[in-house]
C-alpha cells in the first residue's frame, strides 16, 4: 500500500500565493474596467450635451429663419397690395367726379344707377381689404405723414399749419399710407405793423 505524498511547506506556500494572486488580479481588473466604463460614460455624456447644444442652435437658427421669411412675405404682400390699391384709387376718383358733375335730370337714369352700383362694389372691395379714407376736417393740423400740401394761403380764422380744405382724398391701409391727402394749408396771417400816431401841430399862443 502506497503512502500519500506529503506536500512540503514550500509547495503549500507557493500554492497559497497563487490563490492570493488569482484573488487580487480579478479585483484589479474590475477596478480598471469600472474606471474605463466611467470615462466612457463621461465622454458619452459630454458628446450628448454637445449634440444637444448643436441641435438647439440649429433649431433656433431655423426658427429665426422661419420668422424672418414670414415677416418678409407679409411685408412683400402688403407692399404689393398698396401698389394695387394706389392704382385703383384714381378709378374711384373718376367715379366721384362723374357723379358730382352729373346733371340732376340724369341721376335717376337706369344706366346712372348701374354705374353707381359699380362704384359701391369697388368701395366695398377696398373696405374689405382694410383700405379706409384719411378723415380730414378744416382746422386739423397738417401732418406730413398723412397729408400733402399743394397750396398755402393766408385765410382769416386759420392759424399757421392748419388745414383749410381737402383737394384730393387720401387713403391708408392700417397705419400705412396708400395715398396722402392733398390739402390746402394756412400760412398764417401776417401781423399788421403798428401805425405811428400822427403828430399834432402846435397851436401858436395868441398874443395877449
Amino acid at each position: 500500500m502506497e503512502e500519500p505524498e506529503v506536500q512540503s511547506s514550500e509547495d503549500a506556500a507557493a500554492d497559497q500565493e497563487t490563490v492570493i494572486d488569482s484573488a487580487v488580479a480579478p479585483s484589479t481588473s474590475l477596478s480598471d474596467e469600472l474606471a474605463q466604463l466611467k470615462a466612457a460614460l463621461e465622454a458619452a455624456e459630454a458628446q450628448s450635451a454637445q449634440n444637444l447644444a448643436g441641435w438647439q442652435r440649429a433649431q433656433a437658427t431655423y426658427e429665426n429663419y422661419r420668422k424672418r421669411t414670414e415677416a418678409e412675405r407679409v411685408e412683400w404682400t402688403a407692399n404689393a397690395n398698396i401698389i394695387l390699391f394706389a392704382r385703383l384709387l384714381p378709378v374711384l376718383d373718376d367715379f366721384e367726379r362723374a357723379f358730382t358733375n352729373l346733371p340732376e335730370a340724369l341721376r335717376d337714369e337706369p344706366w346712372a344707377n348701374g354705374v353707381r352700383l359699380i362704384e359701391q362694389k369697388l368701395r366695398h372691395v377696398l373696405t374689405l381689404e382694410g383700405v379706409e379714407p384719411i378723415v380730414i376736417q378744416p382746422g386739423d393740423l397738417f401732418d406730413p405723414f398723412f397729408h400733402q400740401a399743394i397750396l398755402q394761403q393766408a385765410v382769416p380764422g386759420f392759424a399757421e399749419g392748419q388745414i383749410i380744405a381737402e383737394v384730393q382724398r387720401g387713403y391708408r391701409l392700417g397705419q400705412r399710407v396708400v395715398r396722402p391727402a392733398q390739402v390746402v394749408v394756412s400760412q398764417g396771417l401776417e401781423e399788421a405793423a403798428p401805425t405811428a400816431a400822427a403828430p399834432t401841430e402846435a397851436t401858436p399862443d395868441k398874443a395877449e
